[in-house]
């Protein structure tokens, strides 16, 4: 089949999954070299990615790109599914930045664990075709679990991959991937689940609200969309209040000491309360009296309250807000 004097090196997109694993497997065991490239952001994480290769020792390689990724959420080209997941064009920007790598460090081509029809959005012919074509590596893209139902890639027409040896998975089912996996003797892999914060709608509820209310975010202000209670408190103050002693140190592991004021109810155990960016005097005494209300501190009598700004630590005294009071502020 290969008529190269050199290994043919094919460059993959993992996500950690049984089907991304799987071709990276199948594509190794045609004689190929294979390495394996994750994309990170406070989106989604690389840590599944990371155990696919120890478990099969393909190589591989992770790269952060949120700046690249919040341009293209702010507004994806082919929209957004049922939340704020813009599953094409991610898709489609994961290929580009992959082809930048696949030039600069001499693979042949990319491949992904991507089924024909397994996902309604993003794995349909159309979509395939428009991930290819917005990525800019029409050709260049093999889909080995499905390659036998698309049109045959470049490195197939070149003698670089036996398509004879390739797969025609389609649909939702885990019955061949499956068998494929004891094949190799893989037991150890992910049940199906989507991991992607994006897809998830009380993140997107949150992030929808920062992207109305601001124009660029930190990708530590991403992260701190994950914990916590969120309240908007006016069109330029949002107070986030710790739910659990988890939630507070997160809160405070990704806030900025720059410009953020924390909020720390005194000689009580409660929860941290945090404005991102700071907020006027009468946002801040109402962000003390809702972190009061989640507190165990006296509801109906003055409590102590220390704010930490970054000019300083000032003491506020406030009465409690109980939590219901506030529930129409919650984001």
């Amino acid at each position: 089949m290969n008529t190269h004097h050199r290994k043919v090196r094919a460059l993959g997109l993992c996500s950690g999954g049984l089907d991304s694993t799987l071709a990276g497997l199948v594509l190794r065991a045609q004689g190929l070299e294979v390495e394996w490239v994750a994309f990170e952001t406070p989106f989604f994480s690389s840590a599944k990615a990371r155990k696919a290769s120890r478990t099969t020792g393909i190589p591989l390689t992770v790269r952060p790109i949120f700046s690249d990724y919040i341009t293209m959420l702010r507004d994806p080209r082919a929209g957004y599914g049922k939340q704020m997941n813009p599953c094409m064009d991610c898709h489609a920007l994961m290929f580009r930045l992959a082809g930048e790598i696949m030039r600069a460090q001499g693979f042949d081509f990319l491949f992904s664990g991507e089924v024909l029809g397994q996902r309604p959005m993003s794995q349909t012919k159309p979509s395939l075709h428009y991930v290819e074509k917005h990525s800019g590596l029409k050709g260049y893209i093999l889909r080995p679990m499905s390659a036998k139902l698309l049109p045959e890639t470049i490195p197939e027409q070149n003698g670089q991959v036996d398509r004879e040896k390739l797969l025609a998975i389609s649909g939702r089912g885990r019955k061949d991937q499956i068998r494929l996996a004891e094949r190799f003797g893989l037991t150890d892999y992910p049940a199906p689940a989507g991991g992607c914060l994006l897809a998830e709608k009380g993140f997107s509820v949150r992030l929808r609200d920062l992207f109305e209310h601001q124009g660029d975010c930190t990708e530590e202000e991403v992260h701190l969309l994950k914990f916590g209670r969120h309240f908007r408190l006016t069109p330029r103050a949002k107070l986030i209040v710790g739910r659990t002693e988890q939630d507070n140190a997160s809160i405070l592991t990704y806030h900025n000491c720059e410009r953020d004021v924390v909020i720390d109810v005194k000689d009580h155990p409660g929860p941290v309360g945090l404005l991102p960016g700071g907020a006027d005097e009468s946002s801040l005494l109402l962000a003390a009296a809702i972190c009061v209300g989640y507190s165990k501190a006296p509801k109906l009598s003055p409590v102590q309250v220390a704010v930490k700004r970054p000019a300083g630590e000032t003491t506020i005294q406030v009465i409690a807000i109980p939590p219901e009071d506030v529930r129409k502020l919650m984001i």
